[in-house]
C-alpha cells in the first residue's frame, strides 16, 4: 500500500492580508498567491546558502531567522530578526536572469519557524503582471546604475592609466635627455682627447713616460668608480678645487678654473698632481693635464649614460610588470614586486612624500590577477598622496597572518571621520570636489579584492594614521573550500 503525498498547507487570503508585504493586493490577487505558495516548517539551520541558485521567496510567518554573508572566509551576521513577515531569498527574481540567478545570503533560522514560501518563477511572473511599471522603474534603475558603474569603472580605470602615462613619460624623459646631453659632450671629449694624444705622441715623449701616463690614466678611472660611492661635502670640493687651481696656476697650465673642478670632483689633489709632473715633466704637463682632465670627463659621462640607460630600462620593466601586458592574466605573483612596479609608475605622484617600504621577506608567492591588484595598490596609494596633500610619510609593509596575505598602506593624512568610514566602499561617493573623482576607486578595489581573490579589504583610521589592509589568501583554492564547508 502506497502512502499518499500529504497537500501543502495553504494560507487563507485573510492570513496573507496580515503580511505587511501583500496587506494593499485585491482580493484576487491574494486568491491567486495563496493557491501558488505553501507553508513551510523548517527545524534549526540552513533554510538557503549563499550562492546557490535562488528558486523561492520566503515570507517568515514564525520564529527567528539570521541573514550572513561570507567575508574573509567567515559568515558575518548582517541581520537577525523574527518580526514576522520579513521577506528574503530570490526576491529580485523580477529583474531577470542577471540578478535573480543566486541568492544573495545565506539564512538560518536560529529555532524551529514557518514561512510562506513562493516559487521564484511565479513571484516574478504576478510582479510583472500586477506591477509592471514598478518592475520597469526598478529594472531601468538598476540597468542603469549596472550600466553607469561599468562605464564610470572603465573611465577611472583610463584616468588613472593616463596619469600614470604621464607619469611615466615625464619620468623616462629625465634620463633620455640627460643621456642626450651626456653622449653629446662625451663626443667633444673623445675629439678633444684625440687632439691631446697627437701632442704627447709627437715623437718626443718617450716610451717610458708615455707608460706612466697611461698608468695614471687607470688610477684616474679607478678615482672616478670610487668617487661615485663617496659623499663629499661641498666645503670640501671647494677647498681641494681652490688647491688644485692654485697649482695649476703656479705651473702655468691654462684655465685652471676649468680644470680644478673635473681632478676634484674624483679626489685627485696637489700631491697626486706632482705625481703627474714627476711623470711627465713640465714640457708635457699641460697635455698630460687635459689628458687626464678629458679621462675623467669621458668616465663620468659614460658612468652619466650608463645610469640614465638603466633607468630607462628600469622604468620600462616597472610598466610591464604594472601592466602584465605580456603575462596570463592570473599566475603565481610576488607581492612585493607588484608593489615596486606600481611605486615606480607613480613616482610623478610621490614628489614630496616620503615613502617607507617595510616587506616581509618570508612572503610567499600567491596566486592572483595581478594587473587588477595593481590598480588596488594605484587607487589606494593615490587616495593616500591626495589626503597628505602632497607631503606626508607612504608607509607600505608586507606581511603573513596565517592562511593569508597582508599588505598595509598606510599615510600621515588627517584621517577618515567616522562619519563617512561606511561609506568609503560604496559605489560614487566620493570626499573630493565635484570633477576631481568619481567615487569608484574603493568600489573597484573592494571588488577586486573580496569577488575576484576571496580576500578582504579593511579600514582603520585616526588622524595622523590611515591604514588600508588588503588580505588575501595565499592558497585561493582552499580559502574556496573552506568557504564551501561554512555554508
Amino acid at each position: 500500500m502506497t502512502a499518499e503525498t500529504a497537500e501543502p498547507q495553504r494560507l487563507s487570503i485573510d492570513e496573507l492580508r496580515t503580511l505587511f508585504l501583500f496587506e494593499s493586493l485585491t482580493d484576487e490577487q491574494l486568491s491567486l498567491l495563496a493557491n501558488s505558495g505553501h507553508v513551510q516548517n523548517v527545524e534549526e539551520g540552513i533554510v538557503f546558502a549563499e550562492g546557490e541558485v535562488g528558486t523561492c521567496c520566503y515570507v517568515l510567518l514564525d520564529g527567528e531567522i539570521r541573514m550572513c554573508k561570507m567575508s574573509h572566509g567567515e559568515e558575518v551576521e548582517v541581520n537577525r530578526t523574527s518580526q514576522r513577515g520579513v521577506y528574503a531569498g530570490a526576491v529580485t527574481a523580477f529583474l531577470g536572469a542577471d540578478e535573480g540567478t543566486a541568492y544573495g545570503t545565506t539564512m538560518r533560522v536560529t529555532r524551529p519557524s514557518s514561512f510562506f514560501v513562493i516559487d521564484a518563477s511565479v513571484m516574478a511572473d504576478m510582479m510583472n503582471r500586477w506591477f509592471p511599471m514598478a518592475v520597469h522603474l526598478i529594472d531601468g534603475f538598476v540597468s542603469g546604475m549596472r550600466r553607469t558603474n561599468q562605464t564610470m569603472g572603465e573611465r577611472e580605470r583610463l584616468l588613472a592609466l593616463g596619469s600614470l602615462s604621464a607619469g611615466l613619460t615625464h619620468e623616462l624623459n629625465n634620463p633620455a635627455a640627460a643621456a642626450v646631453r651626456a653622449a653629446a659632450t662625451l663626443r667633444q671629449r673623445v675629439a678633444g682627447m684625440r687632439s691631446k694624444l697627437a701632442m704627447l705622441a709627437d715623437g718626443t715623449l718617450d716610451a717610458t713616460k708615455l707608460h706612466q701616463i697611461v698608468e695614471l690614466q687607470e688610477a684616474a678611472v679607478e678615482r672616478v668608480a670610487k668617487a661615485k660611492a663617496k659623499e663629499v661635502s661641498p666645503i670640501e670640493l671647494s677647498d681641494a678645487e681652490d688647491s688644485l687651481s692654485d697649482w695649476l696656476d703656479d705651473h702655468d697650465v691654462t684655465s685652471s678654473w676649468d680644470v680644478a673642478p673635473v681632478l676634484a670632483s674624483v679626489g685627485l689633489d696637489v700631491e697626486w698632481m706632482e705625481e703627474v709632473l714627476a711623470a711627465v715633466g713640465p714640457a708635457y704637463l699641460e697635455g698630460a693635464v687635459r689628458w687626464l682632465m678629458y679621462t675623467i670627463d669621458t668616465e663620468s659621462l659614460m658612468n652619466e649614460i650608463d645610469d640614465s640607460v638603466t633607468r630607462i630600462s628600469t622604468l620600462v620593466g616597472a610598466a610591464r610588470q604594472y601592466s602584465q601586458i605580456d603575462r596570463a592574466p592570473y599566475q603565481v605573483v610576488d607581492l612585493r614586486e607588484l608593489l615596486k612596479s606600481t611605486l615606480v609608475m607613480m613616482s610623478g605622484k610621490l614628489q614630496g612624500i616620503e615613502v617607507v617600504k617595510e616587506f616581509d621577506p618570508e612572503l610567499p608567492p600567491i596566486p592572483a590577477y595581478a594587473a587588477e591588484l595593481n590598480q588596488v595598490w594605484t587607487n589606494v596609494i593615490d587616495n593616500a598622496v591626495s589626503a597628505m596633500g602632497g607631503s606626508g610619510t607612504l608607509t607600505i609593509r608586507t606581511k603573513r597572518d596565517g592562511a593569508y596575505a597582508v599588505v598595509e598602506i598606510g599615510d600621515t593624512g588627517p584621517g577618515i571621520p567616522p562619519e563617512i568610514r561606511r561609506r568609503i566602499f560604496e559605489p560614487f561617493f566620493t570626499t573630493k570636489p565635484i570633477g576631481e573623482g568619481t567615487g569608484l576607486g574603493l568600489d573597484i578595489s573592494w571588488r577586486i579584492v573580496v569577488k575576484k581573490h576571496h580576500g578582504d579589504l579593511r579600514v582603520e583610521s585616526q588622524p595622523g594614521d590611515t591604514r588600508f589592509k588588503i588580505v588575501l589568501p595565499i592558497d585561493p583554492e582552499a580559502e574556496i573550500e573552506a568557504q564551501a564547508d561554512l555554508i
